[in-house]
């Protein structure tokens, strides 16, 4: 049995949501701190349309290309906005450089919705920026490493989560299949021991019989053995064709000399129960109403509406008749074809 864990989307956008508001509420917290909160409240304004577009419950798995490149402008702009309100230099900004951490949280989620290139990019830009703005030694302090670091691994960890989605369909696929594989073998390996006991059942008298006679037969017995030999050769070839009502007509007809051929090649094969059970006593009876000297019943692979179909052929002269299947001469006694859903003889 296979575990699976599944994460809630809902869930995941309300942490997500968290975040991003708790980032919001930083810079509110700091609003006194910079030169004007007027371009501070702009910042704000772009931060919260960008992260609710990125955040929309009913947006697709992977991110629009034009919200992507909206998002990369977003963390363009939000640092330029926000640095030309404060001192780079003071070394002590604290609560004032919320805008990393939200720029790190915007790419992250653009990252997770399958964008991770122009995530690296928003953030790329980020650092650019902090490190004109600030100096390369306050990478650190002002969280921008920070903001790559979650940014990278996002993407990686959403790379990984759409390989493992594909490698378990290809596992399902593959189960799928060994299961119809190992029932088709199951019912393969059920046919053949069907067919071994109905052939033991015919043949194991006759093979007692010429054992205990030590191969000494009457002809009688001998005629016995090849009407034995061709229902054996029925439930090799004839396989669905036969029911214990078919198989008795089958003999009947044999006894009296008819020659009878049944051709099972597929096309009963998704009848069951009453249906496939009407087919084979319309066959029976139609076997036991003929009196032709061939009959050869076939099943119809290639026909929607035709289940069975039954020749009847007789010969005018017995001698001719028994000059072989090849003699001329023959007429059609019986036509039939049985459809798939059953049919009265007529």
């Amino acid at each position: 049995m296979t575990g699976v864990v599944v994460v809630s989307r809902a869930l995941i956008l309300v942490v997500a949501t968290f975040f991003s508001g708790y980032h919001v509420l930083l810079g509110v917290y700091s609003l006194n701190e910079p030169h004007s909160s007027v371009p501070i409240l702009m910042a704000m304004g772009l931060y919260i349309v960008a992260t609710v577009a990125s955040l929309w419950p009913s947006s697709p798995m992977r991110m629009a290309l034009p919200l992507a490149l909206f998002n990369v402008a977003v963390a363009v702009a939000i640092p330029l906005i926000v640095g030309s309100q404060l001192d780079g230099s003071s070394g002590n900004l604290g609560y004032e450089t919320w805008y990393v951490a939200a720029i790190g949280t915007l790419m992250t989620i653009t990252a997770t919705r399958k964008r991770l290139q122009l995530a690296l990019l928003g953030v790329g830009a980020l650092v650019v920026h902090s490190v004109l703005w600030a100096g390369v030694g306050e990478l650190g302090n002002m969280g921008v490493i920070g903001s790559v670091v979650w940014v990278v691994a996002a993407g990686l960890l959403s790379r990984a989560l759409v390989k493992a989605s594909r490698d378990a369909r290809q596992y399902s696929r593959a189960e799928r299949e060994a299961s119809g594989w190992h029932a088709a073998q199951e019912a393969h390996l059920y046919e053949r021991q069907v067919r071994l006991t109905q052939t033991m059942r015919l043949a194991m008298p006759m093979l007692r019989r010429i054992s205990e006679s030590n191969g000494q037969l009457t002809e009688a017995e001998r005629r016995e053995c090849r009407l034995l030999e061709a229902a054996i050769r029925d439930e090799i070839r004839g396989r669905r064709l036969l029911n214990d009502a078919v198989r008795e007509q089958v003999m009947a007809a044999r006894r009296r000399g008819a020659s009878v051929t049944l051709l099972d090649e597929g096309g009963i094969d998704d009848l069951n129960g009453a249906d496939l059970a009407i087919v084979l006593n319309t066959l029976a009876i139609a076997i036991g109403r003929t009196s032709a000297d061939k009959i050869i019943a076939r099943t119809s692979a290639d026909s929607a509406t035709i289940a069975v179909t039954v020749v009847g052929l007789s010969s005018p002269d017995p001698a001719v008749s028994a000059l072989g299947p090849d003699s001329s001469g023959e007429e059609v006694d019986l036509w039939m074809e049985i459809p798939r859903q059953g049919a009265p003889v007529a």
